[in-house]
């Protein structure tokens, strides 16, 4: 992207019109490297462009605690929000309107990743629990049913006649351990619902996409598309319209982040880095195409991800360069 005339404008209100459309691109989890570049060279244009950002960003800010009252002592608003919220679909020319300009960026490829907690995202406040970058937190959401939150996960409490009957995975990624048999426990997550009596299994619900995972015992699929049972060891993806087969996966590597690691086996790069993008502050943009193909296996400590960069860095010859708003350019 590159700056348009009006991007210049310093007159009368211009700026924070500029600092708003900045900021709604940044939250929208669209940025390319070429945006990130943009909004680099317009930040430090002078000390009034810093300040109106700052302004409007602390403003943002603010905001989020009254909207997210409105919609808890509102259910069917925040229902309608949350519909809202998952049904959008955003251009990023809508986002960059007047003050941006679409420029092609020749021989240049772009991996994008999620806005890794830089900016609230709209309706985040529907949640009942959440986690923030790189939080992990068990809850015991009843006598038997003790629920894992990974990073940035968000989930509602489902209740039938007042009776706590499962959760609501908004987004994010839960491991649901049963600790003694009992009726059916539910995770509704996209268009589906996950239920079981006991045992363990982990939902991941990530850019519309689900992957359930049996750990221990059985469950049940139910999906517009068909009905999966999974037993231990077993897997299942599914998305708005379709449903997966039943695969075997290494459990060692699917539940790793409840040790506190990331394990990977012949994964993209650019996956991975999607992957560590997800625990850091800050955002991660790999500028490479070619190597985003190459190859990595490995483990990795969450509490040591800063170190796994450098490492993934030095192994691909990356060059590392940092920009406004915690971003690492990767090329």
């Amino acid at each position: 992207m590159r700056a348009s005339a009006d991007d210049r404008d310093t007159s009368g209100d211009a700026l924070p019109a500029q600092a708003r459309v900045w900021l709604r691109l940044l939250a929208s989890g669209e940025v390319k490297a070429s945006d990130a570049e943009a909004f680099q060279r317009w930040l430090h244009t002078s000390e009034a462009h810093r300040a109106a950002f700052h302004e409007v960003k602390q403003r943002w800010a603010a905001l989020r605690p009254v909207s997210g009252e409105y919609l808890r002592t509102r259910p069917a608003a925040a229902a309608a929000h949350e519909r809202a919220r998952q049904g959008r679909s955003f251009g990023r020319r809508a986002f960059l309107g007047a003050a941006v300009s679409a420029a092609a960026v020749a021989g240049v490829a772009v991996v994008a990743y999620p806005s890794g907690g830089l900016w609230p995202a709209a309706g985040e406040d529907v949640a009942d629990e959440r986690t923030g970058v790189g939080e992990q937190r068990t809850l015991a959401l009843a006598s038997r049913v003790q629920v894992t939150l990974n990073t940035q996960t968000r989930i509602r409490r489902e209740r039938v006649a007042g009776q706590f009957t499962g959760i609501d995975l908004l987004s994010g990624e839960a491991a649901i351990d049963l600790l003694a048999e009992g009726g059916p426990f539910g995770v509704v997550a996209g268009a589906g619902r996950s239920l079981a009596h006991a045992g363990r299994f982990e939902v991941r619900h990530l850019d519309g996409k689900v992957c359930v995972t049996c750990i221990e015992g059985a469950l049940r699929i139910e999906h517009p598309a068909g009905v999966r049972a999974l037993q231990a060891g077993q897997q299942a993806v599914y998305d708005a319209r379709s449903l997966s087969g039943i695969a075997r996966v290494a459990l060692d590597k699917v539940s790793a982040w409840r040790r506190g690691e990331l394990v990977f086996d012949q994964a993209r790069l650019a996956e991975v880095l999607v992957e560590i993008d997800r625990y850091r502050a800050g955002r991660v943009l790999l500028v490479n195409a070619a190597a985003g193909e190459k190859r990595v296996s490995g483990r990795f400590r969450l509490a040591s991800l800063d170190s796994a960069l450098a490492q993934l860095e030095h192994t691909f010859g990356l060059r590392a360069r940092s920009l406004p708003g915690g971003l690492l350019l990767l090329s």
